[in-house]
């Protein structure tokens, strides 16, 4: 009797552990474990993070979804593993379920058939709700949504007040020249008189800037064949920044303008919006003298008889082609990370933008206050600014973008510097003649 109670005792044990393992095995099968990457990095890791364990404690227990941060590394080292997945190179690594990156690298991808289409998943009353121009720049050839926006930056010009009203002060110099590029190149050639030598200005990237100039100016920089330089837009742009880029009003530095704003070397430039960290309150002098400096964020500068154009850029989160289960598990926790809600905690310690019209024109706004980083406070407010008064344009997506603007910069800058070597030595500096050389690169 003792043996059979046992043999039922273990017998029941024996079918309660099948059960329960019947349901774990169960619950698995009914759960789906999407692998990410991606390469953000300080306050944005950490809040992307906090964000994901809410995801997977909230929405994606209600929806079975679990999300699982495999990688976390720098832009150029993610891109290096995109591309041997891409490209099909030995010992490359199983490409993750969502990753973020840039149009260049889904380029890669969609040729090899590997993404999917966001346009399948997202209704168009959805995408709506995004600011227009950032689900723009996530759009290809085909017409197909590859890279879903989830962070923008634009670009502004930084001012160091401090600097400025000095100089002000001393000559009489007016803000209002700041609103333009020919205004910021006579600015310049002042400043560089009154400081006995100093550069006033500086472009975080020259490309970018002929680049929004062309736009603003109803012209651009590309054709049907990639890069395309002459036409009268951006001959008048090269001649007006000519001048100031090689008798000194400019700088021409081959880094960020950010550099040079630290030790005093430059008044004002522009660069991404997403920059604004890297402005402190303090610049210190090549002899060690720290002065305390206040910075403010103006609108980005347009050319003489221009519309109000900036550009607008920024990586996003692309969804590998595997189960039509996992693909749409994918959106479903893309479509909530992105929502006003999280996407305003997402950047709100940082220099990006929010992508829903809501969080840019309503959320945004009402968060001011709570905002303790005066620097990004000040940042968003010429932001919104330009958000009502600018057209935000996309540069277009092609395989060689990277290769034609890393050329043309290396190019401009070698060209302005060889032009700046001549004019101190004395000799003629003809603007026409500069400009045929940098054209001719890119007319062979």
């Amino acid at each position: 009797m003792k043996k059979l109670l046992s043999s039922v005792i273990i017998l029941g044990l024996c079918t309660a552990i099948l059960s329960s393992c019947n349901i774990f095995s169960s619950r698995d099968k009914n759960t789906v474990t999407l692998n990410m990457w991606h390469n953000y990095g300080g306050d944005m890791q950490e809040t992307m993070d906090l964000l994901i364990d809410e995801f997977n404690s909230t929405e994606g227990k209600d929806n079975g979804i679990i999300i699982n941060v495999t990688a976390i590394s720098s832009s150029s080292e993610l891109n290096q593993s995109l591309d041997m997945i891409a490209n099909g190179d030995p010992g490359a690594p199983e490409i993750p379920d969502i990753f973020t990156g840039y149009p260049k690298t889904a380029i890669k991808f969609t040729e090899n058939n590997m993404l999917v289409n966001l346009n399948d998943y997202f209704s168009s009353d959805e995408l709506d709700l995004y600011v227009e121009a950032f689900i723009t720049e996530g759009k290809l050839d085909d017409g197909g949504l590859y890279v879903f926006p989830i962070a923008k930056s634009t670009e502004v010009l930084y001012l160091n007040r401090t600097l400025f009203d000095k100089f002000a002060a001393a000559t009489g110099a007016d803000e209002s020249d700041l609103a333009t590029f020919e205004g910021i190149a006579e600015l310049a050639t002042d400043y560089y008189s009154y400081s006995e030598g100093k550069q006033f200005f500086s472009a975080d990237s020259w490309f970018n800037l002929t680049e929004a100039g062309s736009a603003q100016l109803g012209s651009s920089i590309f054709d049907n064949n990639g890069l395309s330089l002459n036409n009268d837009e951006f001959s008048y742009i090269f001649n007006e920044i000519f001048t100031p880029c090689v008798q000194g009003g400019f700088a021409i530095y081959d880094g960020y303008s950010s550099d040079l704003s630290k030790t005093g070397d430059i008044v004002c430039s522009t660069g991404s919006s997403a920059g604004i960290l890297f402005y402190g309150d303090t610049i210190t002098y090549s002899d060690g003298t720290v002065e305390q400096v206040t910075y403010d964020i103006l609108p980005y500068p347009v050319f003489e008889g221009g519309k109000k154009t900036a550009l607008q850029r920024g990586g996003g989160l692309m969804v590998a082609k595997s189960t039509e289960e996992k693909e749409k598990a994918a959106c479903t926790f893309i479509k909530w990370l992105t929502s006003p809600e999280q996407n305003i905690r997402f950047i709100a310690k940082t220099g990006y933008l929010p992508v829903t019209k809501q969080a840019f024109e309503t959320d945004l706004p009402s968060q001011f206050e709570s905002l303790s980083d005066i620097r990004i406070k000040k940042m968003l407010t010429s932001v919104l600014a330009m958000y009502s008064e600018y057209n935000f344009f996309t540069a277009p997506n092609y395989s060689s973008f990277d290769n034609d603007s890393s050329v043309f910069e290396k190019k401009f800058i070698d060209i302005m510097n060889k032009s700046s070597d001549k004019f101190i030595s004395g000799d003629t500096v003809d603007s026409n003649e500069a400009l045929s050389e940098l054209i001719s690169v890119f007319s062979q």
